[in-house]
C-alpha cells in the first residue's frame, strides 16, 4: 500500500498539530535516559557543582560524548543546567536524583523505568486488542510471581516503592487524624515507610506491619521514634489480615482487578474492630481531561498487573461488594488521596441512630 504525500497546501496549524503528535511519539527516549543517569549515578559526581562532560565521565566511567548528549536532553526537561563554559549542573529538580539527597529518587526511577514495566509498555497495543497484558509472555509467569523467583527484580522493586513512598509518607500520614490507642495494621506495607510515618504523627497509636516473610525481612521501623509500638505480621492478604482498628492499603489495590481487591477488602471487613476504618491509599482518577499522575500509572498497571487506578464511583462499588460505604475522600498534598470506608452494618445503624436522634 502505498504511502502518501503530505497535502503540500496544509494549515500551518495542521502542520503543527503534526509536529506535537511526533514530539509526543518520541518522548520515551526522554526516560530511558532519565534511566541512564540514575543507573550511572552521575547526579552523584555533581554534588560539588557543575562539570563538564569529560570530567563526569572520567569519575562516572561513561563515554563523554555520550554523556553530553543524554544531558542536553534531560536539561530541556529541567533536570540539569548547562552553562555557557558547557558544563552541567544540577537543577532543584535534579538534586533529587543524587543518593543523598533529602527525598532521594533514584531508586524509583530505577523502579519504574526497570524491564518488568518498560518491555510490557513497549506491547501495549495486546493490552487493546487482547484485554490483557504481555507480562506473563514476557517473563513466563505473572507479576509478583517472577518477583519472588528473582531476588535481585525483587529488591529493585522494593527499594523502588520505598523510595517512591519516601515523599508522601509523611504528608499523607498527616491528613488523617488516628484515634488515640489505635491498633493501625499497614497491609502489604512493604519495608514500613508509611507505618512508620504514621507512628510518627500520632503518638499512641499501635502497629502491625503485615506483608509477606521476604519482604518484612527489609523493614525499616527499627527506630528510637517508634521503640516498643510495632510488630510483624507474616501472611497474605488474600486469605486473612489481622484484627485491627484501621487498616491501611497504601497503593495495594491499584496492583489488582476487581474480584482480587473485593477479597481484601472483605478480609479487612471480617477483622475490622467495631467503629473501625479502612482507608484506602490511592490515586483517585479525576474526570475530566486535566493531566494527572493516576492516568499514567493507570497504564503501568494495564501492562504489567492486572489492576487499575479507580475513580470515586469504582471504589463505591468495590466497597459495596465488600460490605463497607465509603465514608469521604480525603485529599492529600500527593497525587494520592485517603478512601475512607467503614462497615455497612455500622454505617446504616448510625444513619438509623441520628434520624431518630433528629425525631426526638
Amino acid at each position: 500500500m502505498a504511502v502518501e504525500s503530505p497535502d503540500p497546501d496544509a494549515s500551518e496549524a495542521a502542520r503543527r498539530a503534526a509536529a506535537v503528535v511526533i514530539d509526543e511519539a518520541m518522548s520515551y527516549v526522554c526516560a530511558a535516559a532519565l534511566r541512564a543517569v540514575a543507573a550511572t549515578g552521575v547526579a552523584d559526581h555533581l554534588a560539588a557543582g557543575p562539570r563538564t562532560p569529560a570530567e563526569l565521565a572520567a569519575s562516572s566511567g561513561v563515554d563523554a560524548g555520550n554523556l553530553r548528549r543524554v544531558l542536553r536532553l534531560l536539561a530541556t526537561r529541567g533536570l540539569f543546567a548547562e552553562d555557557a563554559e558547557g558544563r552541567f549542573g544540577l537543577t532543584e529538580a535534579g538534586e533529587a536524583l543524587r543518593s543523598d539527597a533529602p527525598v532521594p529518587v533514584r531508586a524509583a526511577v530505577l523502579m519504574i523505568t526497570d524491564r518488568t514495566f518498560w518491555l510490557p509498555s513497549g506491547e501495549l497495543t495486546r493490552s487493546l486488542t487482547e484485554g490483557t497484558s504481555a507480562f506473563d509472555d514476557i517473563f513466563g509467569m505473572p507479576f509478583f510471581d517472577h518477583f519472588a523467583q528473582d531476588e535481585q527484580t525483587a529488591a529493585v522493586f522494593h527499594d523502588g516503592m520505598a523510595a517512591m513512598s519516601e515523599a508522601e509518607n509523611t504528608p499523607v500520614a498527616r491528613c488523617w487524624t488516628f484515634p488515640d490507642e489505635a491498633l493501625v495494621v499497614d497491609i502489604g506495607g512493604g519495608q514500613g515507610g508509611f507505618l512508620k510515618a504514621v507512628l510518627r504523627a500520632s503518638p499512641t497509636v499501635r502497629g502491625v506491619l503485615y506483608d509477606r516473610a521476604h519482604v518484612l525481612a527489609g523493614h525499616r521501623l527499627d527506630t528510637q521514634e517508634t521503640e516498643g509500638r510495632w510488630e510483624l505480621a507474616e501472611g497474605d492478604f488474600f486469605t486473612s489480615v489481622p484484627p485491627g482498628d484501621v487498616h491501611v492499603l497504601k497503593r495495594i489495590l491499584h496492583d489488582w482487578d476487581d474480584d482480587q481487591c473485593v477479597t481484601v477488602l472483605r478480609n479487612c471487613r471480617r477483622s475490622l474492630a467495631p467503629k473501625g476504618r479502612v482507608l484506602v491509599v490511592d490515586a483517585v482518577i479525576p474526570p475530566g481531561d486535566d493531566p494527572h499522575q493516576g492516568k499514567t500509572l493507570d497504564l503501568l498497571m494495564m501492562v504489567s498487573l492486572t489492576g487499575r487506578e479507580r475513580s470515586q464511583d469504582d471504589f463505591e462499588r468495590l466497597f459495596r461488594a465488600a460490605g463497607l460505604k465509603l465514608v469521604r475522600i480525603h485529599s492529600t498534598p500527593t497525587v494520592l488521596s485517603i478512601v475512607e470506608a467503614e462497615a455497612e452494618a455500622e454505617a446504616e445503624a448510625e444513619a438509623e441512630a441520628e434520624a431518630v436522634t433528629e425525631a426526638d
